[in-house]
């Protein structure tokens, strides 16, 4: 009887997007320049776990003078930089709001008050 050997395989919960430095794409695209037989690129992207979108990519950024495009770019929406008096002026406006909520319904009370102890508020005002 053979003895089965069992191997645990590690499953990552969520795939993560590979991010490659500067100086590593600088590295390739000086490998890709120096391959000069047939295949050998090929090769090297094998090596590297790479396509030949990536090369293309990062030539084009260097070509264009980007030592910034060869950079790891951040994905998803930009923080927002916060204007430290746009957001005073919007909290005063939330509490303008708030206190005019309270104006009218302390209004409302006066005039249910009056009602109830039968003051014509309407007289009142016009008398002074």
């Amino acid at each position: 009887m053979a003895i089965m050997e069992t191997r645990e395989t590690e499953v990552l919960a969520k795939a993560r997007r590979r991010r490659f430095t500067a100086e590593y794409k600088q590295r390739i695209l000086r490998e890709a320049e120096g391959c000069g037989k047939p295949g050998e690129i090929g090769a090297l992207l094998r090596r590297e776990g790479l396509y030949s979108s990536h090369l293309t990519a990062w030539r084009a950024a260097r070509a264009r003078g980007e030592r910034a495009g060869l950079e790891a770019k951040r994905r998803g929406t930009k923080p927002r930089v916060r204007d430290g008096q746009a957001q005073r002026v919007a909290e005063l406006e939330r509490e303008v709001t708030r206190w005019k909520g309270r104006a009218e319904l302390l209004v409302e009370v006066q005039k249910k008050v009056s009602r109830l102890l039968g003051i014509d508020l309407d007289e009142k005002s016009e008398q002074r």
